[in-house]
């Protein structure tokens, strides 16, 4: 069998950032470092997180002492000012493109923009976006959402960092139709339309195609969704250990590709284990 990786898969930098930041602590404090949620979709890698001593919790009240991570997605402010407040070191992972989110977020709101935003309602990234505006945003998920909202003349946009481009551009037009002023920031990530470009292209060309990562990722659910439109032989995975032998009977080019949270670590081992049973 050959084995193609997509040009652009893996670790974004955001990601890798946090991930970084992660470990460092881990490493020079024994214990006593948390992050509310996991710091990435991702559950290999807050499995070596939590042997490193980064541990995961989902309530602010859990912890008592030490050093809060903001994870990758960021947090709400009022989580944040409560954690400084209990007297908790606050370390801030937050990518800087999410940031650059909440800025323009908080910037719309300010000069007297309602802000709509184009994403997953219940994602951390737009539930910590929300804060940021006091909650008073509005969450578009898909451009069937706009019968149902009610839309203000004038209006500010901005996107979840990972969302579809495709998607973005349809709801943006959309909104030409309804909207007598309209400001627009395209927030979605540079590297997550180059990786969606990179895997649609890859999926058109190949019998079969992987795509690696946690599935509670919402980029790397994003990748398998366009992929499957092209390639129907699409199998999301969060390890080499989810390979199903059967899948690949008269297969004779695999292509791979992985979300923005997956380590090269996986990814290698995926590409052993096929190569692997291509041997046998």
């Amino acid at each position: 069998m050959e084995i193609e990786i997509a040009s652009k898969s893996g670790f974004c930098f955001g990601v890798q950032r946090a991930v970084d930041i992660a470990f460092k602590l881990g490493c020079k404090y024994s214990k006593g470092v948390y992050t509310l949620g996991p710091i990435i979709h991702n559950p290999k890698v807050v499995e070596q997180l939590e042997k490193a001593s980064v541990h995961m919790l989902n309530d602010i009240d859990n912890i008592k002492s030490g050093i809060l991570i903001v994870r990758s997605h960021g947090l709400p402010p009022n989580i944040i000012d409560e954690a400084k407040k209990k007297g908790l070191k606050v370390v801030d992972a937050t990518c800087p493109f999410v940031k650059k989110v909440q800025t323009y977020a908080i910037s719309l709101k300010e000069k007297g923009y309602p802000v709509l935003l184009i994403g997953d309602k219940n994602h951390p990234e737009v539930i910590a976006i929300r804060g940021y505006v006091n909650d008073e945003i509005i969450i578009c998920e898909s451009v069937n959402d706009l019968n149902k909202l009610d839309i203000p003349p004038k209006l500010g946009v901005v996107a979840q960092t990972t969302q579809d481009y495709e998607k973005f551009k349809t709801i943006v037009t959309n909104l030409l139709d309804c909207v007598r002023e309209l400001k627009v920031y395209n927030t979605i990530c540079d590297s997550t339309v180059v990786r969606q470009q990179s895997a649609l292209k890859l999926a058109k060309k190949v019998d079969l195609m992987f795509v690696i990562g946690g599935k509670n990722s919402a980029n790397t659910n994003r990748l398998s969704n366009i992929c499957s439109i092209v390639n129907p032989k699409t199998h999301l995975i969060e390890s080499s250990e989810e390979i199903d032998e059967k899948w690949l009977d008269s297969i004779s080019k695999i292509g791979i590709t992985a979300g923005a949270s997956t380590p090269k670590w996986i990814i290698d081992d995926v590409v052993e284990r096929l190569k692997n049973i291509s041997i046998n």
